[in-house]
This record gives structure tokens, sequence and C-alpha cells, in this order.
């Protein structure tokens, strides 16, 4: 096959060629493309370039920044665009805003933006991609207070499947630029976008954790507290299998512990400390929250770094009862025979609210997300599948039916896409695809397909 590697600045390579494996590699090591062609594009024009490569020999494209979410789309064949070369970041501290190119981490967007006292909506991890995370929906870890990721991009700019290269916004493209934000990679590679950033420096923020003899009572309080806080008060509730290694401290190692994480916008400390007395109340066995510059506060969460193989699923949660919470500990608990990490975040808030210019995140009225988590180096997928189905068929009394896009991992992520949508925005965006993607070029990931007749609400 012949290549595009006189038109592309960065590395081309096939199967066969030396280097071809690192440049496909991502943090999720469980399951990964295998493409026909791998493109380490160095900026648009090479981006570009593959693109066009891709739509004359009939191919389909995917992309691929850091790798956290190839989980679900890893597939055979066609051409990867890897974006991690293309990493820069522009700040306007007058304007709060920054211009993040396609292959930035969110740490390094923080880096540039924490000297002027503010802050992009990153989420738990620091070191996933800025454009893929927003592009998904983005749920930031101060997304009660400020709203999703993807309700504060102005501009984008972004390879379409005709190969051009187009700056897309409210007013040059508003059926686009609404399908862009929150229709993922589905309607092009967006090689840049241009989002507001929010004035915090400084939270009041960490974590609590609790013997899992406690978790009933812990959970419990959880959940009549968070019913009760402000938009300022960000936070979620994990049961989390510890593995006995001597990386954990003791005398967490190789136990079930409890977390509770928060990250409290209030800008007044002592707010945060108020509003956490009826947890504290608990007795943690450890107690980290205090005042953190936003810049620390990857420790929050304390997601992992290094690549790992990891099979998770997502469902958004309505209210939730002491019947729900049994649920939870039954499954998840010391006796499971599946090590899990079982999550809430809570959700409510500015997520609730739709933004000022709309966009496609549906699921707005959900009150809690749900994330099990599970590492296949403690157990195997014919356990964890089987384990996650449970859990997910258990909770379906609490569930609202949706999903959200960027936890959206596992066997059955890519026929679950439609439930990360409402109904009619999910039938507009396949009309849009039929306008903008007829072909379905752009499908080696969460795919909405191209609607095939008249969309009718």
């Amino acid at each position: 096959m012949n290549r595009p590697a006189d038109r592309v600045t960065g590395p081309v390579l096939a199967p066969r060629d030396k280097g071809y494996d690192e440049e496909r590699a991502g943090w999720q090591t469980a399951r990964r493309h295998r493409p026909d062609l791998v493109v380490g594009a160095a900026g648009p024009a090479d981006v570009q370039a593959a693109v066009t490569y891709a739509q004359e020999h009939g191919l389909p494209v995917g992309v691929q920044g850091t790798g956290h979410a190839s989980a679900a789309v890893a597939a055979e064949g066609g051409v990867l665009i890897t974006t991690a070369r293309m990493s820069a970041v522009r700040v306007d501290a007058d304007a709060r805003t920054a211009w993040v190119a396609a292959g930035t981490r969110w740490d390094q967007v923080i880096d540039r933006t924490a000297p002027a006292g503010l802050a992009p909506l990153s989420g738990s991890a620091p070191r996933v991609g800025a454009v893929s995370y927003t592009l998904g929906g983005g749920l930031a870890l101060l997304s009660r207070s400020f709203g999703y990721a993807a309700d504060h991009v102005r501009g984008l700019d972004v390879v379409t499947a005709d190969g051009r290269l187009r700056h897309v916004t409210q007013d040059s493209d508003p059926d686009l630029f609404w399908a862009l934000r929150g229709g993922r990679d589905n309607f092009g590679v967006v090689t840049g976008m241009e989002i507001d950033l929010v004035p915090v420096a400084t939270l009041f923020g960490g974590v609590l954790i609790f013997p899992v003899e406690k978790a009933a009572e812990v959970f419990g309080t959880y959940l009549q507290w968070a019913a009760t806080v402000p938009e300022a008060m960000n936070s979620s509730i994990a049961l989390i299998s510890l593995p006995d290694v001597p990386a954990i401290p003791e005398p967490m190692r190789g136990r079930h512990t409890v977390h509770v994480r928060i990250a409290c916008a209030a800008g007044d400390p002592g707010a945060g400390e108020r509003l956490v007395a009826p947890l504290r109340a608990i007795s943690p066995m450890l107690d980290t929250l205090g005042e953190l510059a936003y810049a620390d506060a990857g420790s929050i969460y304390n997601d992992p770094v290094a690549p790992g193989a990891v099979e998770s699923g997502t469902a958004m949660l309505g209210e939730l009862d002491a019947a729900a919470v049994r649920t939870i500990l039954d499954l998840a608990g010391p006796h499971a025979p599946v090590p899990h990490i079982v999550e809430l975040r809570h959700l409510g808030g500015r997520l609730a609210h739709p933004p000022a210019v709309a966009n496609a995140v549906g699921n707005r009225d959900a009150r809690y997300l749900l994330n099990v988590i599970s590492r296949l180096e403690r157990a195997g997928l014919t356990q964890i599948r089987p384990a996650h189905a449970r859990m997910f068929e258990a909770i379906g009394p609490w569930s609202t039916g949706g999903r959200f896009l960027n936890f959206m991992n596992g066997e059955n992520a890519a026929a679950q896409v439609r439930s990360a949508y409402n109904p009619t925005d999910h039938r507009r965006l396949t009309a849009l695809k039929a306008v903008h993607d007829p072909a379905n070029l752009f499908r080696l990931n969460h795919n909405i397909p191209p609607a095939r007749g008249p969309v009718r609400d």
C-alpha cells in the first residue's frame, strides 16, 4: 500500500515498521488499535494529509491522544492518527481563555494557567488528553460549580472528512459547533480548541479514607450530605479494593476501603471545613483535606500514571437510597469474587443547567455517575465482565438509562453510544453526520452513524 509519507512531517508506520507498536500504544493496554497505517501527526497539515489519504483509499480513520479511551474502540485496519506531538498551550490571562493543541494533556495546560491564578475544567486525572476529554463532555473536578468542560469551548480547529481545516464557532457553523462539543471525533479530527478558564487558584480538597467496616454508615451519610451541599462542593465516594503490595501504605494494604474525594471551590477554606464536618464526624482513618493549589489537584484522586489494562463500565443514576447502597456493597464488598473500584460521582449543580451555547452533551438530569472499574492484572475478563453485568443489572432500578461518553469503556461500549445522548439530540447528530461524513470515515470511535433517510423528531 502506498503511504502519504511525502505529505507528512511526522512518522508514517505500517505494522512491520520499527516504532509501529510504540506509536500506536496508549495508556490503556487491554486492547489497542492495530491500524494498516499509523500517522504521527506533527501539525494540522499532517492531519489533513492523513484524512485525505484515508478518504482516497476508502479507509476508516481513528484518532488517539493519550490512549485512555481505546478500551472500547480498539480496531483492526484503517488509519490511526496520533496527536501526542501536537502539544501547545497559549494563555490569554486577560480574556481568561486558552488555546490548546490536539495532543496536549491537562497537566500541561495547568502548568501554563496556574501562574495567572486560572484553571481549566480538567478532570481527576491530569495526564488525560485535554481535547478528547472535552469533546466527550468533560466531567471536571469542579463541574458542579461550572458545568461540563464542553460547555466552555469557544472555538475549534477541525479537519473534516473532505480534508479541509476549518475554524468552527457558534457564529461560523452553529450546527457543527453543537455536534463537535459532545460528539467527540465523529465529525472530524480536532487539531486545537479555545476554552474558557475559571478564576480558581486554590481549592479546599483532598480525601477522607474509611475502613470498609464503616462502609454502610459512610455511604448513607454521604448520600444525605450530598443532597444538601451547594454548587461549590464537588465530591465522589468510592469503594476500593486495594492490592497487597508495598506501594500501598499500612493499614490500607490489601484491604477494602471507602474514599470520599472532595474539591470545594468556595474560595474560603473555612467554608469547606464547615461543609465536610458531617463526614469527618465518622472518624476517617486518613484525612488529607485542606487548602490545595489547583496545580496539585491531581492528588485528590491520585489516578494511576503508568499504563495499565482496565475494564470499566458506567451508568447515570437518579436519586439513591439505602437500598441502592446495600446493592452496591453486596456486589462490591470484601466478599466479592472480583476486586473492583465502584465509584459514585455527585452530579447536579451547574451540570444540570443548559450551557449558554447549546451542545450535544446529554443526560443532564442525572444525579450520580456510577463507575465500575477492574484491572486485568487482578482478574480475567471471564470474571470481570459477568461481575460488571451483575452490578449494572442490580442497580437498574436507580438508573436513568443513560451513560457518559468519557467513561464508556468495556465490551459493549460501542453499542451503548446512543444512551449518551438525549433521543432528539442523537437523531440530530446522525443527520449532521450524514452531512459532514456521509461515508462514516470517522468510525473507529464511539460511533455515531450517518442517518440513512429523513430524520424526524
